[in-house]
């Protein structure tokens, strides 16, 4: 299987999408604890694009290979495979390596595919469920009853966050570029669905809370976002930071987030190790898998390109014009 070569989608950093190109290399070898997985699809995320343009470096020891998230087939198991067998169908999150046909995973970071989906609606699930899970209840620490404020909500993550914590409860708002998306995102099950162009987000939140603001914000802008989160948010809530597409730089009234006694917290999922992933691992098998199985969370793909077409996946993000998660099939 080693001196085989594989296909997988290759760039030189820094790059726009046209850089984008299909080459050969050599198919890699799992170590202890990793599988080895016959690719089927890969989802395409934001971090993907910020790699190619050379704005988000792989983790020391990934593969600089682009895409994080994959579901295929088991072909290769080594010791330590948390009961993993050759054969198995998985969905895998990774430090890198999934625009391939084939990838190492760690086989702590590898679920079954939930019953009823496909390879395709499988591969989009990884990143959105552990970034989700990890940051609106390990984190965010989410109960019924609770208003969250999820910027970003027509995105693979921000559907996924909605439709989650809508099943522990909470009262949903999102944001979102155009009224088609926050119909989209109302649809996905947004109880308040604001259109950033033309509204205050700020005020909308105020005025849904009557006033007492948003008890917890997930936030993937950045930049002047954060100023305005401390407005919206309520006394006690938490701010968490997943992401800073509109820039890394803000400014913040500390007296405003002391007054109100606000908890900010940024975090990163791609670099942490592959232990402590493993537990969002657990916590998904158990309280987020049956959900997806009865129907009651669902992944949303809005369109799938060939492994060759990666540039027009690549375009497709960039325009903004998705609802949900870009996969890349391995079949032509």
């Amino acid at each position: 299987m080693t001196e085989q070569k594989m296909r997988f989608v290759d760039y030189q950093e820094p790059c726009d999408a046209n850089g984008l190109i299909i080459n050969e290399i050599h198919i890699p070898v799992p170590r202890t604890g990793q599988v080895l997985i016959k690719v089927q699809a890969a989802g395409i995320n934001r971090l993907d694009i910020l790699q190619r343009r050379g704005f988000y470096p792989p983790p020391p020891g990934a593969p600089t290979i682009l895409g994080v998230e994959v579901a295929g087939t088991v072909i290769q198991v080594t010791e330590d495979c948390n009961g993993l067998k050759v054969g198995d169908e998985v969905c895998a999150l990774l430090s890198g390596g999934g625009y391939a046909e084939y990838v190492v995973a760690d086989a702590v970071t590898c679920l079954p595919i939930p019953k009823g989906l496909d390879m395709i609606q499988a591969a989009s699930l990884p990143e959105a469920m552990f970034t989700v899970w990890s940051n609106i209840i390990d984190v965010g620490n989410l109960v019924e009853g609770e208003s969250i404020l999820i910027h970003g909500g027509a995105s693979g993550i921000g559907s996924a966050a909605i439709q989650l914590a809508k099943c522990y409860g909470a009262n949903v708002i999102t944001t979102a570029r155009n009224d088609d998306k926050c119909q989209f995102c109302k649809k996905v099950g947004a109880d308040l669905a604001i259109n950033y162009q033309n509204k205050d987000f700020v005020q909308e939140c105020l005025d849904f809370t009557a006033g007492k603001g948003v008890n917890l914000i997930l936030d993937m802008v950045g930049g002047d976002y954060l100023g305005r989160n401390v407005k919206a948010a309520a006394n006690e809530g938490r701010i968490i930071m997943i992401a800073a597409i509109e820039g890394i730089k803000a400014e913040l009234n500390i007296l405003t987030m002391m007054q109100k006694r606000l908890i900010l917290k940024g975090t990163t999922l791609r670099s942490r190790k592959a232990e402590f992933k493993s537990q969002i691992t657990n916590n998904l098998l158990t309280h987020v898998w049956p959900l997806i199985e009865t129907g009651n969370i669902r992944p949303v793909v809005h369109e799938v390109f060939p492994l060759f077409q990666a540039k027009k996946a690549h375009l497709l993000m960039e325009s903004n014009q998705h609802c949900g998660k870009i996969i890349l099939s391995m079949k032509n």
